[in-house]
């Protein structure tokens, strides 16, 4: 059963992805690819972007050290980085897996508590979608008038939708929409993830309050706003890598960015196919031709998970050289850890 479980974990975030790039590219010349990447792409605003990608990465692992300090555990500074590394990259493999590995990165190197550190996980997951609310809010009040144009151009509105449905087209949608959460719900309870969670319920629970007691609450702040401003010059930055991107302006940046962040929260290897899409539907808004937007997301999309897979590999060889506390400890430490 657990191997049926794995197996579908693995594969049907992958058979979802591939359906929506294959749908997405069907019919895509992919032998023009070859002459934007050699001839039309500027590579110096790609280079440019990665360090922000790095340092996104890098606050995530520095934040996360100040949540872990009111719960007692004190993992080094390269240990949670390199966890944090390691996560993106084993989260290409199996969706949001990611966040149980960095926990089990620290919990063998620096003997740190898993039931906490799952917690501060659930903790930072919180304060970012709170993040990213309030970036979603703002850009779509700065730029709603793109979308009125887009519902304009299109006659779509939410008044022309609903005058479609009939009585029984709201009683099906309504049996569906519940079948689809009990579904979920089922799936969710059946899984080995959501059991080990629900038996660690206390350790989560101190691990989310740990907020109230960070030391330096405004240096949490800072990495916060920096993992974020990171993460969008890391995407921003590729704008200018195209002629066809490079005018658009920090507007469509904004758009097209949020949008990606919430299209990633579909389980697919970092977010392949819903990203694709829904950020490819935010330049055409823009009047970004279809057949460059397609490049576009498939370049940047492609280079910036490959500097995930580096960044893990990385990670995953210093973590080699790195002794763990345990066998840093003198004897007598060491068996008074044991007891404790």
């Amino acid at each position: 059963m657990k191997t049926a479980q794995t197996i579908f974990k693995i594969v049907l975030p992958l058979l979802l992805g591939g359906a929506i790039l294959y749908w997405m590219y069907r019919g895509f010349d992919f032998q023009s690819m070859r002459h934007v990447l050699l001839d039309e792409m500027n590579w110096t605003w790609m280079l440019l972007s990665f360090p922000f990608g790095i340092l996104a990465q890098a606050f995530r692992g520095w934040r996360w050290q100040q949540t872990l300090e009111p719960v007692g555990e004190r993992p080094r500074h390269s240990v949670a980085v390199n966890s944090v590394f390691l996560s993106y990259a084993a989260s290409l493999v199996v969706p949001r897996i990611g966040e149980f590995t960095r926990c089990g990165v620290l919990k063998r190197w620096d003997n740190v508590s898993f039931p906490k550190a799952l917690g501060t996980v659930v903790t930072e997951r919180a304060i970012d979608s709170v993040v990213v609310l309030i970036v979603t809010g703002s850009t779509l009040l700065f730029q709603m008038s793109v979308f009125g144009t887009f519902f304009e151009k299109t006659g779509t509105s939410l008044d022309s939708i609903l005058e479609q449905f009939s009585p029984a087209g709201y009683l099906v949608t309504a049996i569906c929409g519940v079948a689809v959460l009990l579904l979920l719900h089922l799936l969710l309870k059946r899984l080995y993830i959501y059991n080990k969670v629900k038996a660690t319920l206390s350790g989560i629970w101190e691990g989310i309050l740990s907020l109230r007691h960070v030391r330096n609450l405004p240096l949490f702040l800072f990495f916060t706003v920096g993992i974020w401003l990171s993460y969008f010059l890391h995407y921003y930055l590729t704008f200018f890598c195209f002629d066809f991107t490079a005018d658009l302006g920090i507007g469509c940046a904004l758009v097209s960015f949020v949008v990606g962040s919430i299209a990633v929260i579909v389980p697919t290897p970092n977010g392949a196919g819903p990203w694709h899409f829904a950020v490819k539907t935010m330049l055409i808004l823009y009047g970004v031709a279809d057949e460059q937007a397609l490049y576009f997301v498939l370049i940047v999309h492609t280079v910036q998970t490959l500097l995930v897979v580096l960044l893990g590999v990385y990670a995953w060889m210093r973590l080699s050289f790195v002794t763990t506390k345990k066998d840093g400890l003198r004897p007598e430490i060491e068996q008074n850890v044991i007891q404790n």
